[in-house]
């Protein structure tokens, strides 16, 4: 026979390991959220660069690849960069593929 003790402890340890579960999660969420944000400030911190360098920012990813060192992995972040004109700030997109809950970033 069960006994009350033993119904408490079992309730005890599943609610600890269900809250093991959603910390672990929201961890790996956020790391994700934050490694995203690492790939869109250095991509807007190698155009701002190009800009203080050359005076107008680059048409594209490629130019900031070859002349600033750009990197970032292709195959894991999507960026769109987006131009207007050469002397105002490019929109920056950057999207995480395959994540379980799409953390994007854009300014």
């Amino acid at each position: 026979m069960i006994t009350r003790k033993e119904i408490a402890a079992a309730a005890v340890t599943a609610a600890v390991l269900i809250g093991g579960v959603a910390l672990i999660s929201g961890v790996d969420s956020a790391q994700h959220t934050a490694q995203t944000q690492f790939v869109y400030d250095a991509v807007q911190n190698a155009a701002l660069t190009c800009y203080a360098v050359e005076g107008a920012y680059p048409a594209d990813l490629a130019y900031l690849r070859e002349n600033y060192g750009l990197a970032y992995d292709t195959e894991r972040y999507r960026v769109t960069y987006s131009t207007f004109a050469s002397n105002l700030v490019p929109e920056i997109y950057v999207v995480e593929v395959g994540a379980k809950k799409a953390s994007e970033i854009r300014k």
